[in-house]
């Protein structure tokens, strides 16, 4: 072999590995979300990659989050309007709700957001209505698709699509491996499902949503967590769950959201089979570096 092709050889190695490297130590993620506050779910995960890892994660924001107001009595007074009022509350929400995604942004770290202001109908269960007669899916599609080939991310991350979560949910992360597909398979992102579970919860085992194949999940099981309760600090009185707590009270025009003090142990994290299995490894690397401590023992 001529020395062309061994230096050639060398430096698509090192490109890759660098590639590689740089995906693990600080990567490039986008969110997909139906609404304001569904980020609390992988709070903790962010803020440690923008934070320790030097990450950038922006979030794409499906709905106009205009259907929140039937929990809004305690934002009433925050806001000094009726936002319990459907009409009133329709109107005003889109851009309070915002305000509070932003205000939480800027605790774990987002750069960038994408609002795509779909109508946020009601709360259902059936994706297919919320497709077939509410979202622009063929836009949202599109925009999704042109957002990750600027933005050249690593990963994805957008919510678990479970029979039993909201139909908007389920609705942003089909649209997500929506875009995901269309992409050539050697700049696709890498798609993770995020739940929040508790020490002690039983295993519950999900391979996909019917009718959905890009959902699938072969394992059935999540493939990465991150421990909300890893402690820190002086004599390692805090964890995680304080930064998901600083989050959720961005959220005051939502008052079931301030329920969620406290909750979930672990942000677990699905591995879809619409992925590149090749960079399953760069991924078990991405979460074992989430899982060194980031801050320094404190003594006095």
């Amino acid at each position: 072999m001529n020395i062309f092709f061994r230096t050639l050889l060398s430096l698509t190695f090192l490109t890759t590995f660098s590639l590689t490297t740089l995906a693990q130590t600080s990567p490039n993620i986008l969110i997909v979300t139906a609404h304001p506050d569904d980020e609390s779910g992988m709070a903790a995960t962010v803020w440690k990659v923008t934070h320790a890892l030097k990450g950038n994660v922006d979030l794409a924001l499906v709905t106009n989050a205009e259907g929140g107001y039937k929990y809004s009595s305690l934002g009433n007074i925050i806001y000094g309007h009726e936002l319990t009022n459907e009409d009133t509350g329709r109107a005003l929400l889109p851009a309070i709700r915002k305000k509070e995604l932003i205000a939480g942004g800027d605790i774990i770290g987002i750069r960038n957001y994408f609002f795509f202001d779909q109508k946020d109908h009601m709360y259902t269960l059936n994706v297919d209505s919320t497709f077939g007669y509410v979202w622009d899916t063929a836009s949202v599609a599109k925009r999704l698709t042109e957002i990750m080939e600027k933005g050249a991310y690593d990963y994805v991350f957008c919510l678990l699509p479970t029979p039993g979560t909201h139909g908007h949910h389920k609705g942003a992360t089909i649209m997500a491996l929506e875009a995901v597909s269309r992409l050539n398979k050697e700049k696709r992102p890498i798609v993770l499902g995020v739940s929040v579970s508790t020490d002690g919860d039983s295993v519950e085992v999900f391979k996909g949503l019917p009718g959905y194949p890009r959902t699938a999940i072969s394992t059935g099981l999540p493939s990465f967590s991150f421990d909300r309760r890893a402690s820190f600090g002086f004599k390692n009185q805090l964890n995680y769950k304080i930064i998901v707590n600083w989050l959720i009270a961005e959220h005051k025009s939502q008052g079931t959201m301030q329920l969620g003090v406290n909750r979930g142990d672990f942000e677990e994290f699905w591995w879809f089979d619409l992925n590149d299995r090749e960079r399953f490894e760069e991924t078990q690397g991405l979460f074992r570096m989430l899982a060194e401590p980031f801050f320094e023992e404190l003594e006095y």
